[in-house]
């Protein structure tokens, strides 16, 4: 079976956790997540099944929606509701629309985020959780992140309280990280905070009204009816130009040949092309020889 399963993950669970009980459901190995959901976390998780899990990286660095609750007053290790609490203030606080509005514009576009210390980035080859564990401190690498929008979805003008909560929605690009994102908030209203809770409701192509949770895969497969609910990989590439192969040309990709360059590769980084509407290889630039491409994915059971 090859396609991609927009699978709900519900709380509780690890993505890894998902992939090990899909295996066994479909009885295949080869499966795939997306993109790591922090056990607290639920949401789209892409799973990529067969030939579609070469297509895994383009899900995970596709852009992605989320239902946040920012909480303004504690700040936590880990910046978000499971850490101990860092900084606290127990003031009365009366925060209008306005300010949160302001906030948000300010932390709208690219916007350098700092990854928290209870997170999976690398550094000098151990995960930050790894040194944070230990209580060991390390310097972070920056990074810049792509925020396309927030909207407060929240609709009272004065929210007041020594805790004060409110619900964002956020679009935004690859690497992003919504509890740093919350504390960014915090800092632009001159309060310490952390993200209360989040949701993952958009993953790339694929969206909350699509997904099956795992108690529904299973109950699908039982009935025969989980086809359904597979979608092909070709919409994981949907981002991408798609170019229609002849008889002639088809031969030679699926030889793997370094090829002249397509045109449209003068103003992109990689193309797919396909055979009766079917994905068949992702070829990119060359990256030594000027004017020609090269195969990036090869596809050729895909039918």
């Amino acid at each position: 079976m090859d396609g991609i399963l927009p699978l709900w993950k519900q709380k509780g669970m690890t993505s890894h956790d998902c992939v090990f009980k899909l295996r066994k459901i479909f009885g295949m190995k080869k499966v795939g997540h997306t993109g790591t959901l922090d056990p607290n976390v639920e949401g789209v998780l892409p799973i990529c099944l067969g030939q579609a899990t070469k297509v895994a990286e383009y899900i995970t660095d596709a852009g992605k929606e989320y239902i946040a609750t920012v909480s303004i007053g504690t700040s936590t290790e880990t910046e978000d509701g499971e850490g101990a609490i860092v900084l606290s203030d127990n003031s009365y606080k009366k925060i209008t629309r306005k300010e949160i509005l302001q906030a948000l514009e300010q932390l709208t576009g690219k916007i350098v985020q700092i990854p928290p210390m209870y997170s999976a980035v690398k550094v000098k080859g151990k995960r930050l959780y790894e040194y944070a564990r230990k209580g060991i401190e390390v310097e972070r690498p920056k990074r810049l992140v792509h925020i396309y929008e927030i909207e407060l979805l929240d609709d009272q003008e004065l929210f007041e309280g020594e805790q004060v909560n409110f619900k964002i929605r956020i679009a935004c690009g690859k690497g992003t990280y919504i509890r740093t994102l919350s504390v960014q908030i915090g800092e632009q209203l001159g309060f310490p905070a952390h993200m209360a809770s989040l949701v993952r409701t958009v993953s790339g192509n694929f969206r909350q009204q699509d997904c099956l949770t795992l108690e529904e895969v299973e109950k699908q497969k039982k009935e025969g009816t989980l086809e359904q609910y597979i979608r092909p990989l070709e919409e994981a590439l949907a981002e991408f130009e798609f170019v229609e192969t002849d008889d002639e040309l088809y031969g030679k990709i699926m030889n793997g040949q370094v090829l002249q360059q397509h045109p449209s590769l003068m103003e992109r980084d990689e193309i797919v092309f396909t055979k009766s509407e079917k994905v068949i290889a992702i070829y990119r630039n060359h990256p030594t020889k000027k004017g020609l491409m090269k195969p990036e994915k090869m596809f050729p059971f895909n039918r």
